[in-house]
């Protein structure tokens, strides 16, 4: 298993456990579907790493009181077409 596969698996596994052991004492409270840490999951696996994090990123600076909401799923790989 390489470096980066590594590093993605465990950047998978503590968005995990935070919904397994963070997120049910929270309560509902993003304001998207899907969630911030399931969209966070799910573009990481999508996109990879580094990508997958910068998307997350992004999604949590947007998710807050004043900010839009909604449905807001992880965009698909790009495949560029000579």
């Amino acid at each position: 298993m390489s470096l980066v596969s590594l590093l993605k698996a465990g950047a998978i596994a503590l968005i995990r456990a935070y919904q397994l052991c963070v997120s049910p004492f929270l309560g509902p409270r993003c304001r998207f579907q899907p969630t911030c840490s399931q969209y966070a999951r799910e573009a990481i696996e999508t996109h990879g790493l580094p990508r997958g994090f910068g998307m997350s990123l992004r999604r949590l600076l947007r998710c807050h009181p004043l900010g839009p909401s909604g449905w807001d799923p992880v965009p698909p790989v790009k495949i560029d077409r000579p």
